[in-house]
C-alpha cells in the first residue's frame, strides 16, 4: 500500500511541472532551449522537405501521419525478415519468418509492442536497436501528435475558418519532433541511466558463457544473453510502449534488477499519460477541462489498482498455491498487483510478473482495464479515446435533459454521432469476433488450459491487441499464422480508427458556428457530468462484455474458491 501511495503522488508531482512544459512545446512558441534544439530538428526538417509554421487540415495531417506509418512498417518488416545478413548480429540470430515479423512490425508500429517472440533469441542487436527502439520513441509521440491536433480542432483551429475552408490542425511532422527531441529523448537519457546504475546491461557484447549449477539440465555451459537494454526499458516504460528486450519482460532480474528499479519503472508507466492529462489546461486554457479529465481517469484509476491489490494479496484465492507460478517473488503481491493495474491502465504491457498466474478477479480488471482504454491510456492515445467518451457523454446527457448537445458551443449532430458509433462497435466487433471463432476451432489457439480459464487467455489475446496494449496471458501457442495474422487485424482497427476518427470529428465541429453559453448550455465541467461520464465508460465497455466475463474470469475464480 505504500509503494501505492508513493508511486501515484510521485507521479502526479513529477507530471504537473511536465504537463506545462509540454503544452508549451506544442504551441511551438518560442522557448529557452531553441538555438539548442534548433541543431537536431532543423536537419530532420531539411530531411524530410518540410515546413514547420506550416498548417495543415485534417486530411494532410491524417496522410502525412498514415503514410509515414506505411513506409516505417515496410522498413522495419523488411529488417526482421532479413536481420541474419545485417551486421550487430554476434548471437547469430536467424531471420524472422514473414508472418511473425509483419505482426512484430505491426505491433510495435501501433505502439502495441505486443510479442509472439523471445526478444533476447529471436531479435538482433540491429534490429532491436534501430527497428523496435525506433518504433518505441517514433509511435508514442505520433499519438500525442494526433491528441493535439483533436484538441485544436474542438477549439476551433489555430486560426479562424470559414465555412468552406479546412481548419488549421497544426503541423503533424512539428507536432512529431518537437516533442520527440525536447522531452521524450531526454527522460529516456534520465532513466537509462539510472536504470544502469542499479544493474541493467547496456552493453554491445555478445553476452558471457556461464557453467550451470545444476548438473541435472545436461549443460556444459549457458550463454547469458545481454545486449543494450537499459536504453530500450526506459524507452518502452516512457513511451507506454511494453515489449520487454528478455522474454519474461521486467520479470527477468536482468530487466529489473532491484526495489529501486521496479519503483522506477512502475513511475515511469504512467508519468507521461498523466503529464498529457495537465497539458490539455494549459494547451487549451480550459483548466477545469483538464480537472475533468484527471478526476474521471484518477477516479477510475485508483478504484482498479485497489480491486487488484486486494485480489491479489487478500482475496480467497490470493493465497492458492496454484497461483505462485509465474509470479516475481523479489517484489511480491502489492508490487505485482499495482504493476499489472497500471500497465493495462495504459497501453503499457510491460510486466513485472506473468498476468496468466494472476488470480482470476486480477485478471478480470486487467482486461477491463483495457476494454475501457482511457483510464489514464497510452501517451495522447489514452487522451484521444477519453474524448471519444466524452463526445458521446455529452450528446446522451444533452438527450436526457432535453437540450441540444453542444461541446465548447459547437453542436454534435449526426455526422459526429456516427463516426462516433463506429467506434463505439468496432471493439466488440472485433474483441468478440475473433474470440467465439478462435474458441470455435480450438485447434487454431493452441490453448494450454481447459475451460474458463482458456476463454480468458484467448479474450485477453485480442483485448490486448485492439486496446495497443500488447500484454498477455501466456499459454497460448501464438506464434501461428492464425495468431499473428488475426492480431495484425486487431492491432490496426485498434489504433488507426481510434486516432483518426476523433481527428475528423473535431475538424467537422470546428467549422461551426459558435454558440455564446446561456443558461440552458450544458455544463460539463462539474462533478455531477464526470459520474454521468464515467457511468458511460462502464455501460458502453463493460456491460457489453459481461457474459465473456463471467464465462472467463467469474467462472475461474468460481472453481478457486469452491475446490
Amino acid at each position: 500500500m505504500t509503494e501505492f501511495l508513493f508511486v501515484f503522488g510521485l507521479a502526479i508531482a513529477l507530471a504537473w511541472p511536465l504537463g506545462s512544459y509540454l503544452a508549451a512545446v506544442m504551441r511551438g512558441a518560442p522557448m529557452r532551449g531553441d538555438r539548442l534544439f534548433a541543431w537536431v530538428e532543423r536537419p530532420l526538417y531539411r530531411l524530410l522537405g518540410v515546413n514547420p509554421a506550416h498548417g495543415m487540415g485534417w486530411k494532410t495531417y491524417a496522410g502525412a501521419f498514415l503514410l509515414s506509418n506505411l513506409i516505417l512498417g515496410l522498413l522495419v518488416w523488411l529488417m526482421l525478415m532479413t536481420q541474419q545478413w545485417l551486421p550487430l548480429n554476434p548471437n547469430a540470430v536467424p531471420n524472422m519468418r514473414w508472418d511473425l515479423a509483419l505482426h512484430t512490425a505491426v505491433s510495435f508500429l501501433t505502439n502495441t509492442n505486443q510479442q509472439h517472440y523471445s526478444g533476447q533469441a529471436q531479435l538482433s542487436y540491429l534490429a532491436q536497436m534501430s527497428a523496435i527502439v525506433g518504433l518505441q520513441v517514433i509511435t508514442p509521440m505520433m499519438g500525442l501528435a494526433l491528441v493535439v491536433a483533436t484538441l485544436r480542432g474542438l477549439f476551433g483551429g489555430r486560426r479562424q475558418v470559414g465555412k468552406d475552408e479546412a481548419a488549421d490542425v497544426g503541423n503533424f511532422w512539428a507536432d512529431l519532433i518537437r516533442p520527440t527531441v525536447r522531452l521524450f529523448l531526454p527522460l529516456c537519457l534520465v532513466l537509462s541511466v539510472l536504470l544502469t546504475w542499479q544493474g541493467v546491461p547496456a552493453t554491445l557484447d555478445g553476452g558471457p558463457l556461464a557453467k550451470p549449477l545444476d548438473g541435472a539440465a545436461q549443460m556444459s555451459e549457458q550463454k547469458i544473453p545481454l545486449g543494450p537494454v537499459a536504453a530500450m526499458v526506459a524507452t518502452k516504460q516512457l513511451g507506454t510502449n511494453g515489449g520487454g528486450w528478455y522474454g519474461p519482460n521486467s520479470a527477468a532480474p536482468l530487466e529489473n534488477p532491484t526495489p529501486l528499479s521496479n519503483l522506477l519503472e512502475t513511475l515511469a508507466i504512467i508519468l507521461l499519460p498523466i503529464s498529457v492529462v495537465f497539458m490539455v489546461g494549459s494547451l487549451t486554457g480550459r483548466a477545469k477541462l483538464s480537472a475533468l479529465i484527471f478526476g474521471c481517469m484518477l477516479s477510475m484509476s485508483l478504484m482498479s489498482a485497489g480491486i487488484a491489490l486486494w485480489s491479489e494479496g487478500h482475496s480467497a484465492t490470493s493465497s492458492d498455491s496454484a497461483l505462485l507460478e509465474g509470479k516475481e517473488v523479489r517484489f511480491g503481491a502489492d508490487a505485482s498487483a499495482l504493476w499489472a493495474a497500471l500497465t493495462t491502465q495504459t497501453s503499457n504491457g510491460s510486466v513485472n510478473a506473468m498476468h496468466d498466474s494472476l488470480a482470476p478477479l486480477t485478471g478480470m480488471v486487467t482486461i477491463a482495464n483495457m476494454l475501457v482504454n482511457a483510464i489514464w491510456g497510452g501517451v495522447g492515445c489514452g487522451l484521444q479515446q477519453f474524448l471519444v467518451y466524452l463526445l458521446l457523454s455529452v450528446f446522451l446527457a444533452g438527450l436526457m435533459t432535453g437540450r441540444t448537445p453542444e461541446l465548447l458551443g459547437r453542436k454534435i449532430e449526426a455526422p459526429e454521432v456516427k463516426c462516433l458509433a463506429v467506434l463505439i462497435l468496432l471493439q466488440p466487433l472485433v474483441v468478440l469476433g475473433f474470440t467465439a471463432l478462435t474458441l470455435l476451432l480450438p485447434d487454431l489457439a493452441s490453448n494450454s488450459n481447459p475451460g474458463a480459464h482458456a476463454i480468458s487467455q484467448v479474450l485477453y489475446e485480442y483485448t490486448s491487441a485492439f486496446a495497443n496494449n500488447g500484454s498477455g496471458f501466456e499459454g497460448l501457442g501464438d506464434a501461428t499464422y492464425w495468431w499473428n495474422l488475426t492480431c495484425v487485424v486487431a492491432l490496426i482497427l485498434g489504433r488507426y480508427p481510434a486516432l483518426i476518427l476523433p481527428l475528423i470529428i473535431a475538424a467537422m465541429l470546428a467549422r461551426k458556428r459558435v454558440t455564446p453559453e446561456g443558461p440552458g448550455t450544458l455544463q460539463i465541467e462539474t462533478p455531477t457530468f464526470a459520474l454521468t461520464l464515467m457511468a458511460i465508460i462502464a455501460i458502453l465497455t463493460l456491460l457489453q462484455f459481461m457474459p465473456v466475463l463471467v464465462l472467463g474470469p467469474v467462472a475461474d475464480h468460481l472453481q478457486f474458491i469452491t475446490r
